[in-house]
């Protein structure tokens, strides 16, 4: 099933894109702290080794997401990233939704089993239809991986030296890879902290975080940003029981590699470029239960290529 956001983007979204996420939970006031005190003090301080593995009240570390609802940004591609990480949430018991700039996503939904929706999500009214409509359908969102905003063959990145870069190309830059997770985060933070578990997975890349080539001065300071976004998301929502982290990807093997990212992927230690399925490894175990304390990190999935301090011979 496709939802296209467009459709509707002109009239006002149900939820209030522009609400603050759930409030982080009171802080202890005079009248509390001596029985917060009284109970810190009854807590063991270590572990005997007579005791279970776990506290009563702890859920068993698992990489199962059953019953939980997810969605994927930027999604449209069968042999990208997105889909990659979609067809995984599904696989590990996922209620998946996926989203796209396009009706190709109507294709990747039917492929999947999954409900898809076509939004421009860059656009702040379409990004507020979106999570109207996908609540509506599946439910509240508990898992986001804000795959939207690597290039493609029909949107590739702006190749240009920051002196001959435009400021609409700059911006055009700046709103796919980064402003695209700050609008889908906003829209769905909220629900995740009333119900005090989420998880939010960013896409950011090597480039930026790490590295940097020559005329990639935008998509570089976006994915920077991205970052910058997650580790500053994290902090906010930690006490609500959302965790964030980022995926930095290096060359990928997809359908808009070209030749160029080609040979740099086989130049990396481990020889070959990654793969979407790859990526989507790593992006699942971080929106899965058993990452649960881990949060505001970047996970680098590059072949080893940011470690070396110069190339083998």
């Amino acid at each position: 099933m496709v939802y296209d956001a467009r459709s509707v983007s002109g009239s006002r979204s149900r939820k209030d894109a522009t609400r603050p996420a759930a409030g982080r939970r009171p802080r202890a006031t005079a009248a509390t702290a001596d029985t917060e005190a009284d109970l810190a003090a009854e807590r063991p301080t270590a572990l005997t080794g007579d005791e279970p593995d776990t506290a009563p009240d702890e859920a068993p570390v698992t990489l199962r997401l059953d019953g939980k609802v997810a969605l994927v940004t930027g999604a449209g591609s069968p042999d990208g990233i997105g889909y990659a990480t979609a067809r995984r949430l599904r696989d590990l018991g996922a209620r998946v939704a996926i989203v796209s700039t396009t009706r190709r996503i109507h294709d990747r939904a039917s492929e999947l089993g999954v409900t898809g929706f076509v939004a421009d999500l860059t656009d702040e009214a379409e990004v507020g239809a979106l999570a109207d409509a996908v609540t509506d359908q599946l439910g509240d969102i508990e898992v986001l991986v804000n795959n939207a905003g690597l290039a493609s063959r029909t949107s590739p990145e702006v190749l240009r030296p920051v002196a001959q870069l435009t400021y609409d190309e700059w911006r055009a830059e700046i709103d796919r890879n980064l402003s695209t997770a700050f609008l889908c985060s906003r829209a769905f933070v909220g629900s995740m902290c009333e119900r005090g578990w989420g998880r939010i997975v960013n896409l950011a890349a090597t480039a930026g975080p790490i590295n940097a080539l020559p005329t990639e001065a935008a998509y570089a300071a976006a994915k920077a940003g991205v970052l910058g976004l997650t580790r500053a998301l994290a902090m906010e929502l930690v006490a609500d029981g959302v965790n964030v982290n980022c995926v930095a990807p290096g060359t990928i093997y997809t359908a808009a590699s070209t030749v160029t990212e080609i040979k740099q992927g086989l130049g990396t230690p481990i020889g070959r470029p990654g793969t979407p399925d790859e990526v989507a490894a790593a992006i699942a175990f971080l929106c899965s239960p058993a990452a649960s304390y881990i949060t505001g990190q970047m996970l680098v999935v590059d072949g080893g290529n940011s470690v070396r301090e110069a190339e083998f011979r």
